[in-house]
C-alpha cells in the first residue's frame, strides 16, 4: 500500500504543479485557449488558487523525501481534496458534468493520500 500512495501522491503532485503554475504564468484569457474556462473568477483568485495548486503539489512529495516535518504529507492531500472539491463544485454549478470528471478523479486520489497517510502508512 505505500507504493501506491507514493505513485497516487506523485500523480497529484504533477497535476497540481502543471494545473497550479498554469495558472500562475498564463493571463486570465490566455487560459480559455489552454481549456481551462474559469469565467467569472476574478484574476486574483485564480493566481491564488493556483498558487495553493503548486504549493499542495509540493507538500505532497517533498516533506517525505527529504524526511523534514513527512506529517505536511497529507495535510497537503487534505489542502488538494478541499481545492479539488471547490472545483468539482465549481464544474457542478456551471452544469459542466464531463469538467468536473477529472476533479473527482483527483479528489478521490487526494481523499486516499490522506487517509493512507494519517492511517497505518504514515511516515
Amino acid at each position: 500500500m505505500n507504493v501506491v500512495l507514493w505513485i497516487l501522491a506523485g500523480i497529484l503532485a504533477l497535476a497540481m504543479l502543471g494545473a497550479g503554475s498554469l495558472k500562475l504564468i498564463t493571463p486570465k484569457d490566455g487560459l480559455a485557449d489552454k481549456g481551462m474556462e474559469l469565467g467569472e473568477l476574478p484574476a486574483g483568485a485564480i493566481k491564488a488558487i493556483g498558487l495553493v495548486e503548486v504549493l499542495g503539489g509540493i507538500g505532497l512529495v517533498v516533506p517525505a523525501l527529504v524526511n523534514v516535518a513527512p506529517v505536511l504529507v497529507p495535510l497537503a492531500a487534505v489542502g488538494v481534496a478541499v481545492v479539488m472539491a471547490g472545483a468539482v463544485l465549481f464544474h457542478l454549478r456551471r452544469k459542466e458534468i464531463q469538467g468536473s470528471l477529472p476533479a473527482v478523479a483527483l479528489l478521490v486520489m487526494a481523499v486516499v493520500v490522506a487517509w493512507g497517510r494519517f492511517g497505518a502508512w504514515a511516515f
